[in-house]
């Protein structure tokens, strides 16, 4: 059996502006509402839609086939996971530009032509769009800027375009400096590699914005769980917590630039490891550090050499100095501001 079996659409662009790819698993309605923003689209130029199917088995390649006809389909024999996905669908797209969009997101009208408007005024690299709350219709971030440990901090100014990074959910990117970074590592299989892919496209010069116009409607955490605030709690899952603070580690290790990575990673290790025993203490769940935190130091004990050999191809590439790196950082730790306002997150039964 094939890894992949592709159902063309009827009438495919030979050479579209943009393509734009949809990782999906599950869900047959939110597929549709985010096909139907992108079938309503105001523009004047050609674009593509190509989703990856990742096993759902509950009538998503169905509903594809029949409502969907234009729409490129590549249907994994098996779960691959959000890098593999958008690899896959990148490799096999054919526009000059692509946009990855989360199922669970809408465009706004405008947001392609905004987003090409934009990427032919600025040298090649990272664009999005402002993110706002699927059921409030709140804004949540225009992109990111980052704490000293990789943690994201949400960009609400209109002013500020250049940031560090911005959510996956709907990252415009060249399609040439995306083979250039190599795509999204699939080593660290989910959570944190739109962080990976924005450092990496900073480091080696290519700017990384958030466009003050048009925007996106996101169902937040819907994928993984949690991620959210709500009723004035923070909500979170165990595989989500697990995966961010292994991946946000290894993001820390690989892209920071000069010998401030040693004294850096040892004083994230160091809160880590008291983050860990103090939230596990007083939730009284040993479970915290052993499905949350203990295995960061598992895994980059494990995963050194092949940290060690990212961390020399990425720092090859760079072209810009510390400075111009950092300045997208705050110094103040995000999860200091996300304790004072929500207290301990709640975690859901881990997955």
């Amino acid at each position: 059996m094939a890894l992949v079996e592709y159902y063309p659409s009827v009438d495919r662009p030979v050479a579209p502006e943009c393509s734009v790819c949809i990782a999906h698993y599950r869900g047959p309605i939110l597929l549709s509402e985010c096909l139907d923003s992108l079938l309503a689209q105001d523009c004047d130029f050609s674009y593509e839609i190509v989703v990856h199917d990742d096993n759902s088995n509950d009538g998503s390649i169905e509903l594809l086939r029949q409502k969907y006809p234009q729409v490129e389909v590549l249907a994994s024999a098996e779960n691959v996971g959000f890098c593999v996905a958008n690899n896959r669908m990148v490799e096999h797209a054919r526009g000059t530009y692509v946009l990855l969009l989360n199922n669970d997101a809408a465009l706004y009208p405008d947001a392609l032509s905004t987003l090409l408007k934009a990427s032919r005024q600025i040298p090649s690299g990272i664009l999005s769009l402002p993110q706002f709350d699927w059921e409030s219709d709140t804004l949540v971030d225009r992109g990111c800027r980052l704490d000293p440990f990789y943690n994201p901090v949400p960009n609400l100014d209109s002013t500020r375009s250049q940031v560090a990074m911005v959510i996956g959910a709907c990252l415009w990117i060249e399609r040439s400096l995306w083979r250039q970074l190599g795509g999204f590592p699939t080593w660290l299989e989910s959570v944190g590699e739109d962080l990976y892919l924005c450092c990496a496209a900073r480091l080696s010069g290519a700017p990384v914005q958030a466009l003050a116009r048009s925007g996106y409607r996101h169902r937040q955490g819907h994928s993984f769980g949690g991620n959210k605030p709500s009723k004035g709690r923070l909500i979170s899952s165990f595989r989500r917590r697990r995966l961010s603070e292994r991946n946000k580690t290894f993001a820390l290790f690989v892209m920071t630039p000069t010998r401030l990575v040693w004294p850096l990673l040892l004083v994230h290790l160091l809160l880590l490891t008291i983050e860990g025993v103090v939230f596990s203490i007083a939730r009284r769940d040993a479970r915290i550090w052993r499905e949350i935190y203990g295995p960061v130091f598992v895994s980059l004990y494990s995963e050194r050499d092949n940290l060690r050999l990212q961390r020399r191809t990425v720092q090859r590439t760079r072209s810009v100095t510390l400075v111009d790196y950092l300045r997208t950082f705050i110094a103040t730790p995000r999860k200091l501001s996300m304790l004072w306002s929500y207290g301990w997150p709640k975690l859901e039964s881990p997955q």
